[in-house]
């Protein structure tokens, strides 16, 4: 520790994740001249790329046209824009091939090291960092920052034996949404859109969900309040998940927190046909005559639906073959499949990701350099900003990106 406190380190980064990671591997390799130490707090770096995907990681997803990759990011999506002009997931993907990592591109657009193993990624880039001659610190936390103006910053961190100080010309905060580093950040000056949870499931009890845990409907159409999103939707033991599910959760983040996680969620089994369409092919089932003495509920008049989930659905039916059902009730048969109304009673946990919104305000940074534009020599990367990306190797890409523009800004003298 005393000669990490001894040296004058050109650049410090605050965080061991893939967005440290990238930007303190891009400035050594633009600049070798330069002193580069990064601080990471847990006692190993890394660790999100390790549990991510499973255990896979998944590193980017194969979307290559920055208009349409900036759709599948509820916030952040404009900064990133142009961002995304200068490094994207075709850039990602060379990256890691130039040093040795192919990866492979799974039929949702999903990409994954070919060795199906995390392990790969986070290797690769702590040996690239080490090659480049970046200092690694783990075990050790920032406990205060101090602007220095043009001489940079002083820097108070702690280990398990001692605190000890730091000088550093410029400072990179890659820190995730460490709430002690938020505050640090408010003490330099800079706005925080406060942190909430991004991508969840919806907790729903209803009896017409009841026993259909693991079925699936490959493309609904949701809703909540102003909110609109169509996708697979699964039911769970606890409620409603799939793409829709947490596309929705993740653009309706803030919403859903102000109402303490109770809304109402109106679904669309069938995805985009109307209430008007549904009525008029369940009135053209009901009226065939092979199906007159058939029992409503055996006898699906939409097949892409799971016969489990119809049967639930038309519980208010009862066991009337279809020639004794009235229009009232072909009318609420209707509605309950193109516009039924659940409870939304409180938020779950997506798998193992747990993705917020919320951080540096994206107006107070400069995203071709992603330094701060409210004190000199500060920069920022990763999830300390207020971006934040559906499922799908978004999350990866913009740490990627914002990593290596500030890695790269970083490195001029």
């Amino acid at each position: 520790m005393a000669k990490l406190s001894s040296i004058q380190w050109d650049v410090t980064i605050i965080g061991g994740g893939p967005a440290g990671f990238f930007a303190g591997i891009r400035c050594a390799e633009l600049n070798p001249e330069l002193k580069v130490l990064i601080i990471e707090k847990a006692q190993q770096t890394l660790g999100k790329v390790l549990i991510s995907g499973g255990g896979r990681c998944n590193v980017t997803h194969a979307c290559f046209d920055p208009a349409q990759l900036i759709t599948y990011y509820p916030r952040g999506g404009s900064a990133l824009r142009g961002a995304f002009t200068r490094f994207q997931p075709e850039d990602t993907i060379r990256w890691f091939e130039k040093r040795g990592v192919r990866l492979k591109t799974e039929g949702d657009g999903r990409m994954f090291p070919v060795t199906n193993s995390s392990a790969t990624i986070a290797d690769c880039l702590r040996e690239s960092a080490k090659k480049a001659g970046v200092t690694v610190q783990t075990g050790t936390s920032l406990q205060k920052v101090e602007s220095l103006s043009e001489n940079g910053f002083r820097l108070e961190v702690r280990n398990e034996v001692q605190e000890f100080h730091l000088q550093t010309k410029k400072l990179l905060l890659a820190a995730g949404s460490d709430p002690k580093i938020r505050d640090m950040i408010k003490s330099l000056g800079h706005a925080i859109e406060e942190p909430v949870p991004s991508l969840f499931t919806f907790n729903i009890s209803d009896k017409r969900l009841e026993g259909l845990s693991g079925v699936s409907v490959e493309s609904a159409t949701v809703k909540m309040d102003s909110l609109t999103q169509r996708g697979p939707l699964l039911i769970t033991h606890w409620g409603v998940s799939g793409p829709a599910i947490l596309r929705l959760s993740a653009w309706g983040a803030r919403t859903l927190f102000e109402k303490k996680y109770r809304a109402v969620l109106i679904v669309n089994w069938l995805g985009d046909t109307s209430f008007d369409k549904a009525l008029e092919v369940l009135q053209r089932h009901k009226d065939w005559q092979e199906n007159t003495r058939k029992k409503v509920s055996a006898d699906p008049a939409f097949t892409q639906l799971p016969a489990r989930l119809w049967k639930q659905l038309a519980y208010f039916v009862g066991e009337k073959n279809w020639g004794d059902i009235s229009k009232a009730e072909i009318r609420k048969l209707a509605e309950e499949l193109t516009m039924g109304n659940f409870e939304i009673i409180g938020k779950g946990q997506f798998k193992e990701e747990f993705v917020t919104c919320g951080g540096v305000r994206l107006d107070e940074v400069n995203f071709k350099t992603m330094q701060s534009r409210v004190v000199e020599n500060l920069f920022f990367a990763g999830e300390v900003l207020d971006i934040d990306g559906v499922t799908g190797g978004f999350n990866f890409q913009s740490s990627w990106t914002t990593g290596w523009l500030a890695g790269t800004a970083l490195a001029s003298a």
